[in-house]
């Protein structure tokens, strides 16, 4: 998982790419990071099909999946990533993991060692490069943590991968369709410093992406909260550049998707509806404030 961060941006990647050519794809810490047992890494790597979720820091809940058949049950892996505090944030609330390492339909992965201090960041693992945790899986799917997957998932592949003949798909922001504006937004929320905002805005007008509101027909703006993608080779690269952006700059995902996305251009890059989204997951939102990132001593003792 291990691998130095790298600055460069996607233009110059895609100026570069060679039938051989390496990507880094990853974060770089000294002390490791994101360890997982190896019984953990066992199962992640019998995974096909995955439906994957984080909560670091003890913010959110975990809510339980419906609307699957028994056939996505058997077949599918529901993975639910949590560090020690929200182990035990969910304790509090009845939660328990099983002998089993489940919770209801979940399979619980803990993680030690978070390699960021921001634990928006260390979300960004599980949600941007699953590829990298799930090395022998097709597809998957991202739910965040503040919603309930209520919908099929190998239904959910078809109707939303298959049909559209699509390799990435998320939906489209529902508030807002140019980064520059989404950049407003985040400042005026205080979800970012208005200095950090500032570098990343000035970059992106360096590598020329326009303040417009529409690219190939579609919202120039993405909303990440559910991700469908096959894990095919091209989609994971851009999944890699789009990861290192917002190492690089904010955490913010939604701010770099667009400037990726102009930057590759990929083929199979499906903007789906909001109403689509709104049937994919009922939205229950943040239950508490995150918790700071403190050492986790113990799990790291255990493996």
């Amino acid at each position: 998982m291990e691998s130095t961060l790298v600055q460069p941006s996607a233009a110059i990647y895609m100026l570069l790419i060679k039938e051989t050519m390496t990507v880094h794809c990853g974060f770089y810490s000294e002390n490791g990071g994101f360890r997982v047992s190896d019984v953990d890494k066992e199962y992640m790597r019998s995974c096909g099909v995955v439906v994957a979720t984080c909560a670091f820091g003890g913010g959110d809940d975990l809510h339980q999946p419906i609307g699957m058949t028994e056939n996505s049950i058997r077949k599918v892996c529901y993975v639910a990533f949590w560090d020690e505090v929200t182990r035990v944030a969910q304790e509090e609330e009845g939660k328990k993991i099983g002998k089993d390492l489940m919770v209801g339909l979940w399979r619980i992965i803990l993680v030690s060692n978070l390699p960021f201090s921001d634990q928006r960041l260390n979300g960004k693992i599980p949600k941007l490069i699953s590829h990298r945790l799930f090395p022998m899986a097709r597809y998957s799917i991202w739910v965040d943590s503040k919603s309930q997957f209520r919908r099929d998932p190998l239904g959910v592949l078809e109707a939303i991968l298959w049909r559209s003949n699509s390799s990435l798909a998320l939906s489209e922001h529902g508030a807002r369709s140019s980064l520059y504006d989404e950049a407003k937004a985040i400042v005026k929320k205080h979800k970012a410093t208005p200095e950090e905002v500032t570098v990343q805005l000035d970059q992106y007008r360096q590598d020329g992406i326009p303040d417009e509101k529409r690219f190939n027909g579609k919202k120039a703006l993405a909303e990440a909260s559910v991700i469908v993608r096959d894990h095919a080779p091209l989609t994971n690269l851009f999944m890699c550049l789009w990861f290192n952006e917002v190492v690089r700059f904010t955490s913010r995902d939604q701010l770099s998707f667009p400037y990726v996305l102009r930057r590759v251009n990929p083929a199979g890059v499906h903007l789906f509806p909001v109403c689509a989204r709104k049937e994919l997951v009922n939205t229950m939102g943040h239950r508490r404030k995150v918790k700071p990132l403190v050492k986790d001593a113990r799990l790291a003792s255990e493996e």
